[in-house]
C-alpha cells in the first residue's frame, strides 16, 4: 500500500518532493528493507521513476541505486543509456553492470561516458582492451591513469599505434614499468619525429641538422633501451628493430663495442636465421674465420665483417680481463687499425666515422660522469 500511496501522490508531487522521494525509495530497496509483494511493487516504482521527465529525479534514482548490488538490473540499464548525469553515477559505480555491459558502453562512442568507465575500479581486461581499440583520446589517457586497470600488454601496443602521437598518452605509456619494450622503442621514435617537426627547433638549428640530431638521439635511446630490457624481451625488440629497418652496421656496431652482448647476439641470431647457442659459441670463442663467415650471413661485406671481427676480438680480450668493456678505448683502436684501410672504402669510411661520433659520446659522458662523482665526494 505505500508504493501504491506513493505512486499516486507522485503525480501531483513537485520536482524536488519527487526526487527526494524517489532517493529514498531506492534506498530502501537497495537496503533490502522490503520483502515479498512490496519489494515487487517496489521494483515496479523504480521502473515507473524512469518515465519521470525531471532529470533531477532520475538522477536522485541512479544515486540511490548505484552502490548497490540488489539494485534491478533492468532499471541499472536503463540509467546507463539516460543523459549523462544521469548516467554517469550508475556507470561509475554500479556492482550490476557487467563487463559485458561495460563494453557495449565503450564500443558506443560516447567520449564522456568512455571517460567514465575508464575511472572504474577494478577494471577488468576485456573492458581495457575495447578501451584500448575504441576508446577516445580523453578515455585511453584515464584509462591508463587507473591503477586498478588490468591492460593486457597487447592493449599497451595497441594504445601506442593509436596514440603514438599525443604527447599526454606517450607520457603515460612511459612511466609504466610494463610497457613492451618494443613499444617503448617504437613511442622514442615517434618523440624524435615530433621534435624534428617542431617549428622552433627546425628554425634555431636548421632541417638538415635537426634530422640528423634527432635520428642520432633516437638511436641512443634505443641503444640504452637495449641495455636495460629483461632478456625475454630481447627477441621482440631485436625484430621490432629489423622491421623498422634499424639494425644497420652502426647501430650493431654500437651495441658490440658498448659490450651489450646479449643485445648484439640476439640480433645476430634474428639476422642469420642461426641457433642462438651456435651464434654466442661463435662470438664467445669461435675462430676468426667462423666470426667472419658469421657476419657475412648477415648480410656485411668483406671489408664491414672484417672490422667487425675486430671489435669482437677486442670485446673478448676486454671481458676476459674482468670487468665492463671500455666502449671509448674499443673505438679508438678500431679507428687506429682500420683507419688507413678505410680511405678508398666508403663503407668502411662511413661506418668509422660514426664509430669516432660514438667514441666522443662515450669520452663526454665518462667526464661528466667523473665530475659528478667528484662533485658529490666534495658535498
Amino acid at each position: 500500500m505505500i508504493v501504491q500511496s506513493f505512486l499516486k501522490w507522485s503525480e501531483t508531487a513537485k520536482t524536488g518532493d519527487r526526487a527526494r522521494a524517489a532517493f529514498a525509495l531506492a534506498q530502501a530497496y537497495s537496503d533490502g528493507r522490503m520483502q515479498g509483494n512490496e519489494a515487487m511493487a517496489a521494483a515496479a516504482a523504480l521502473a515507473f521513476l524512469l518515465e519521470d521527465p525531471s532529470p533531477k529525479v532520475r538522477i536522485a534514482l541512479a544515486e540511490g541505486l548505484a552502490h548497490s548490488d540488489r539494485a534491478p538490473r533492468s532499471v541499472i540499464l536503463a540509467l546507463a543509456s539516460d543523459q549523462i548525469e544521469v548516467a554517469s553515477r550508475v556507470i561509475a559505480l554500479s556492482p550490476v553492470l557487467t563487463e559485458s555491459d561495460l563494453v557495449d558502453l565503450v564500443a558506443g562512442g560516447r567520449s564522456l561516458l568512455q571517460q567514465i568507465v575508464a575511472f572504474r575500479r577494478p577494471l577488468g581486461v576485456s573492458i581495457c582492451a575495447a578501451l584500448a581499440e575504441v576508446g577516445s583520446a580523453a578515455a585511453v589517457a584515464d584509462l591508463l591513469e587507473n591503477a586498478e586497470a588490468s591492460i593486457a600488454r597487447i592493449s599497451l601496443r595497441r594504445i601506442a599505434e593509436r596514440f603514438g602521437d599525443n604527447a599526454e598518452i606517450r607520457s603515460l605509456l612511459f612511466e609504466r614499468p610494463d610497457l613492451p619494450c618494443a613499444v617503448r622503442q617504437g613511442l622514442v621514435e615517434k618523440v624524435g619525429a615530433a621534435l624534428a617537426g617542431f617549428g622552433l627547433v627546425r628554425t634555431a638549428i636548421g632541417s638538415d641538422r635537426v634530422l640528423m640530431v634527432t635520428d642520432e638521439a633516437c638511436v641512443n635511446a634505443t641503444l640504452r633501451l637495449a641495455e636495460t630490457v629483461d632478456l625475454a624481451e630481447l627477441p621482440a625488440l631485436v625484430e621490432h628493430l629489423r622491421i623498422t629497418g634499424r639494425l644497420t652496421p652502426a647501430f650493431l656496431m654500437h651495441g658490440l663495442c658498448a659490450g651489450n652482448v646479449d643485445f648484439f647476439a640476439a640480433a645476430v641470431v634474428a639476422l642469420s636465421g642461426l641457433g642462438e647457442n651456435r651464434v654466442r659459441g661463435i662470438l664467445v670463442d669461435g675462430r676468426e674465420t667462423g666470426m667472419r663467415a658469421l657476419y657475412r650471413a648477415i648480410g656485411l661485406d668483406g671489408d664491414l665483417a672484417t672490422v667487425f671481427v675486430s671489435a669482437t676480438l677486442m670485446w673478448r680480450e676486454a671481458s676476459r680481463r674482468g670487468g665492463p668493456a671500455d666502449a671509448g678505448a674499443i673505438a679508438a683502436r678500431l679507428i687506429a687499425r682500420h683507419g688507413d684501410f678505410a680511405r678508398d672504402r666508403p663503407a668502411i669510411r662511413d661506418l668509422l666515422r660514426l664509430v669516432e661520433s660514438m667514441q666522443h659520446a662515450w669520452t663526454r659522458q665518462g667526464s661528466r660522469d667523473y665530475a659528478t662523482a667528484l662533485a658529490a665526494q666534495a658535498a
